[in-house]
């Protein structure tokens, strides 16, 4: 069996003594993890970092196997990355819950195609651009696993404007007349959720939106699963709380 795909390199362990096995988001193939002969090598160490988007082509004798990777650079950006302390705490958070909740081998070609916009601006170096579509990720995320906010209407009056707060039982937006009696249990709804992708944002959004979408990736998909929230995405919020003091 064989297939051919791209994918965003997540994660790379060394298997014996040159061999590597390599995990990866594909577009088509979901997260696929795949032995690479030679990985460990000075040829390929370069491009296996993870951030980095790579040709794959996958063989093995059975589908159930591990099978191999052969690997071609597509998209090289670890380099950028690694460079500036706040993207690389994105990238960290970023392939820590991509491995965490996305199950094996099960295509999301979405979040696929998010995650290499989202890496493409983290590249780029401006916190305020690529941090709220990381937010938005995860936003995706969600509704792509079957827990999406609905951030359409008042949850209490059906009304479509000044929505400014999120249930954290429901996930269903509440607007600022409505959450006054209820205003201290109710979760923060940055703008930049309800307007276009170049609305502009603070700090203080982004972190209302960290906490916002947190709060239900730890609700719906790691608490019923015994999980905790990944240190590296715990990072990133508490580097940017820090940051904004």
């Amino acid at each position: 069996m064989e297939w051919a795909d791209t994918g965003i390199v997540l994660s790379v362990r060394a298997h014996g003594e040159t061999s590597a096995i390599l995990e990866a988001l594909t577009r088509e193939h979901g997260r696929h993890a795949g032995l690479i002969r030679g990985g460990r090598s000075r040829k390929l160490r370069p491009l296996l970092q993870p951030g980095n988007t790579v040709a794959l082509l996958w063989r093995a004798r059975l589908s159930e196997h591990l099978g191999n990777f052969a690997v071609e650079s597509s998209r090289a950006r670890a380099g950028a990355l690694i460079d500036m302390p706040q993207a690389l705490a994105g990238l960290n958070a970023f392939t820590s819950i991509v491995r965490a909740v996305l199950p094996e081998r099960e295509p999301h070609g979405s979040v696929y195609e998010a995650a290499e916009i989202l890496l493409n601006a983290m590249a780029k170096g401006d916190f305020l651009h690529w941090a709220p579509i990381y937010v938005r990720w995860e936003a995706g995320l969600l509704e792509e696993l079957g827990f999406g906010l609905d951030l359409s209407e008042c949850a209490a009056t059906g009304i479509n404007d000044d929505l400014t707060f999120v249930s954290p039982r429901t996930g269903r937006a509440v607007s600022t007349s409505a959450a006054k009696p209820y205003e201290g249990r109710l979760l923060a709804l940055p703008p930049f959720l309800l307007g276009s992708q170049n609305a502009s944002c603070s700090v203080r959004d982004i972190l209302d939106g960290l906490k916002l979408t947190e709060h239900f990736l730890v609700q719906r998909l790691f608490e019923p699963h015994g999980q905790s929230l990944p240190y590296a995405r715990s990072r990133l919020r508490d580097l940017i709380s820090r940051e904004s003091k």
